[in-house]
């Protein structure tokens, strides 16, 4: 079988140009979705995972060189379904007009009233990420079409096999005036962002997010940016070191690191380093005894990548750090089919580092220490703002000076990771690690404009605001601008 042709450039940018303007057209011709299409859009989403979960898993383990068939599973089919489930569950009562006070309330006495509707945005760019690439598009859609939008997505080029597998099903379960993929490079990417869309979703770098934000400018288009950021762990003197570094390995060794909230540095007391770091190798040991030929453990996405975190390593070393490679059956990586790094520490990091000044994104964790928790908090407010905070300890107090001394798009308290999965949470960063936030009625909202309704009285009680203004009048103003 011939390999299919991808599509020219202009040829991409001629498709994307034409569904949008057939997505926009529709938009006002068709009107917004009732609930009952907007339930049969999700539920064909999900029909859609189940049916081809296996060429998913393949696809996404062809993408990596490996990826643990099983996590996929869990990640990025699982993963997908929840949020679908959740909003075709909740739509009907997510788009309930919401009742508002009505000011000044004698209005009401005589029938005014004041009412939130939902509105669709209309059509939803969506540029979703290599790194959980079938998880991070649905999630993105099932807000975006429970709101009621149309939806446009560009997946990740670093996950071709995966991409186009997403082009071939949404092909056979959608028209394209409902949801059209579009694949390419950099590119295509670069001209899929400057398109005039009703609102943009990015998921990535913080780097890459500047070219989408300055794009999407040109057109005032509203944005959600999902990025990422150094998220540490701070390890309290209460905490159990056992279960603590059971829970950070855990997370910073799923999809090998790769996952915007994984754990990016910890801050623990000098004398719990060595206990922590113990702790560390028994918990990999019993998660991976092997890790070469390990089907569980992930490759990294590609050769640059790979190269750019053995490279952090190496930097590290060079400026004197410990490097503690965990690696349980002391394998030789130095010669290896698919590009896999053990879980390595580095101990003694200091900000001169290039592991200390950027994302890591790969299942590196530099370890540093406090002598007091204000210590570990100045530290934390001296860098970006990061996508998620972690905390292990039991003491309350501490746990509450972090919450309210420092800023970070979402905590998880005694683990790692799993506010993202709490569909009742908004998920978002905050500055550099994003803006606005979406999952479940959240998600909903992101996608929705929020529409003011006022209807007002029959009664012509407000005439007295009307010139020549009297005494009646004066006296209103006075007794809105009292104390």
């Amino acid at each position: 079988m011939n390999k299919p042709v991808d599509p020219s450039i202009e040829e991409s940018k001629a498709r994307m140009q034409a569904v949008l303007e057939l997505q926009k057209r529709l938009v006002i011709s068709k009107g917004p979705p009732d609930a009952r299409l907007r339930k049969d859009r999700l539920t064909r989403c999900i029909d859609l995972l189940i049916t081809h979960q296996n060429d998913f898993v393949e696809a996404m383990n062809a993408d990596f060189g490996n990826r643990s068939r099983d996590m996929t599973r869990l990640t990025d089919i699982a993963g997908a379904i929840g949020p679908l489930k959740e909003a075709r569950e909740s739509l009907e009562k997510w788009m309930k007009p919401q009742k508002r006070k009505v000011t000044p309330a004698a209005l009401a006495m005589f029938g005014a009233k004041a009412e939130v509707r939902y509105q669709p945005k209309g059509v939803v760019g969506v540029i979703s990420p290599w790194n959980f690439p079938v998880q991070l598009s649905f999630d993105a859609i099932a807000g975006a079409f429970a709101a009621g939008n149309r939806v446009m997505l560009k997946p990740s080029e670093f996950t071709p096999a995966t991409s186009a597998l997403m082009a071939r099903t949404i092909d056979l379960y959608f028209d394209e005036d409902e949801i059209a993929v579009i694949v390419g490079g950099a590119e295509v990417g670069a001209a899929f962002s400057s398109l005039p869309f009703d609102h943009l979703i990015f998921t990535g770098a913080t780097s890459v997010a500047k070219h989408v934000m300055r794009a999407a400018a040109e057109n005032l288009v509203p944005v959600t940016l999902e990025l990422g950021g150094k998220s540490p762990v701070v390890i309290g003197r209460s905490a159990d070191l056992a279960k603590t570094a059971a829970r950070v390995m855990t997370g910073k060794t799923m999809n090998a690191g790769q996952i915007c909230l994984a754990p990016d540095y910890v801050i623990a007391p000098s004398e719990s380093v060595r206990g922590f770091v113990d702790e560390t190798k028994r918990a990999v040991a019993k998660m991976y005894p092997t890790i070469k030929d390990n089907a569980d453990y992930t490759s990294m996405i590609n050769q640059r990548h790979y190269d750019r975190v053995r490279g952090l390593i190496d930097d590290a070393k060079a400026k004197g750090a410990e490097i503690v490679e965990i690696n349980p059956a002391g394998e030789d990586f130095t010669q290896q089919e698919h590009r896999k790094i053990p879980p390595t520490l580095i101990l003694g990091a200091t900000d001169e580092m290039n592991v200390m000044q950027e994302e890591i994104f790969g299942p590196v964790l530099p370890v540093r220490t406090y002598a007091g928790l204000d210590d570990a908090i100045a530290e934390i407010n001296a860098r970006p703002r990061p996508l998620a905070l972690y905390y292990f300890g039991e003491d309350a107090t501490e746990s509450e000076a972090l919450l309210n001394n420092t800023h970070s798009g979402g905590v998880t308290i005694n683990d790692v990771i799993f506010h993202v999965t709490m569909q009742d949470l908004p998920f978002g960063g905050v500055g550099p690690s994003g803006m606005g936030a979406y999952h479940g009625h959240r998600g909903f909202l992101e996608f929705s404009h929020e529409k003011a309704v006022y209807r007002q009285t029959s009664s012509e009680i407000l005439a007295m605001m009307r010139p020549p203004y009297g005494a009646t009048f004066k006296k209103q103003v006075e007794g809105r601008i009292k104390p």
